[in-house]
């Protein structure tokens, strides 16, 4: 029998950096927010891939807070990690923040992403199990749990 496998938070950590290019601005002058919800998207498809090594898809978007606004040639960083772990699924938190040329970072959208590992078949699979060791890692673990449920719940209820 195959022992279930686990890894670190930090394991699968991410960081991605971009630079707003004008295409990428809409009439109000501002970042458009379906791009910036793909740049979550990927994000948070890298960090589940690093964690499960298997292809991944989403299976939802929670809690996505546009906090400030964004503007061309402003540097966006986008930061992710692993909150919860489930047989299947994996919960990926993503900050975004915009960096000033001082390298200080002002958070301007938070979002949780429940991603999916897959076979070729498209059929889930399990993925490694994710120790927690700090306090903030843990409090992420049952924010993510209570999330988790949640969604259960909801979808149970049709929505």
């Amino acid at each position: 029998m195959e022992t279930k496998k686990y890894k670190h938070v930090e394991d699968s950590l991410t960081e991605q950096v971009y630079v707003i290019r004008y295409y990428q601005i809409n009439g109000y002058g501002r970042l458009f927010g379906g791009q910036l919800m793909q740049w979550i998207d990927e994000t948070a498809g890298v960090v589940s891939w690093r964690h499960s090594g298997m292809t991944v898809t989403t299976a939802s978007i929670d809690n996505l807070n546009f906090k400030a606004p964004a503007y061309a040639n402003d540097t966006v960083v986008l930061v992710a990690k692993l909150t919860y772990v489930g047989k299947t699924s994996m919960e990926v938190r993503v900050d975004t923040y915009i960096e000033d040329t001082q390298g200080m970072r002002r958070n301007i959208n938070r979002a949780y992403v429940v991603m999916v590992a897959i076979d070729e078949n498209g059929r889930a699979q399990e993925v490694p199990g994710l120790i927690v060791e700090t306090e903030s890692e843990k409090a992420e673990w049952e924010s993510g749990r209570k999330r988790y449920e949640l969604r259960k719940k909801r979808r149970i209820e049709g929505f």
